[in-house]
């Protein structure tokens, strides 16, 4: 599909945290997007398309006060280093970005997450815009807090 180029914007979300969670959990938690519905307020629902080694492809549905929509992305990945975000469906004419994950010693890492958007038009912009804004601004915050919830909950029992 092929959209016009609009006169919106590109909107980009830059965040960097270091974190007492080894690259491999954190890519994990991200890649089990099936579970985003149980730790992201915003997240109706999750299809998830394929899942291979080196890619995974998926739809989120947003439902956020009273805000309904939803995007499609396929996403290239390197265990446990990088994903690589790419929109194949949704109300964006842009939306790419990516996580990367560096171990810091043996049980910690840099987790860096960049993603820049734009939406196909004024209106979607006027609806979605500040409900996305919201979103990935809180995105990498929302990932860390749940990192705590599932590998601090399972410290002391066989894993």
């Amino acid at each position: 599909m092929v959209v016009a180029p609009t006169n919106l914007p590109m909107a980009e979300v830059n965040k960097l945290v270091l974190i007492e969670f080894t690259p491999a959990q954190m890519f994990e938690l991200v890649d089990r997007c099936e579970e985003y519905p149980l730790f992201l307020p915003w997240c109706g629902g999750v299809d998830l398309i394929g899942r291979t080694e080196t890619i995974t492809a998926a739809t989120l549905h947003i439902n956020y006060h009273g805000i309904k929509a939803h995007f499609s992305t396929e996403n290239a990945k390197r265990y446990p280093q990088e994903m690589k975000l790419r929109l194949t469906d949704g109300p964006f004419t842009h939306l790419d970005g990516h996580w990367r994950f560096t171990a810091l010693g043996e049980t910690a890492c840099k987790v860096e997450f960049q993603l820049r958007y734009q939406f196909a038009s004024k209106l979607l912009e006027k609806v979605l815009g500040p409900v996305f804004n919201h979103i990935a601004n809180t995105f990498v915050d929302s990932f860390v807090k749940r990192a705590g919830q599932v590998y601090r909950a399972g410290q002391g029992s066989a894993a």
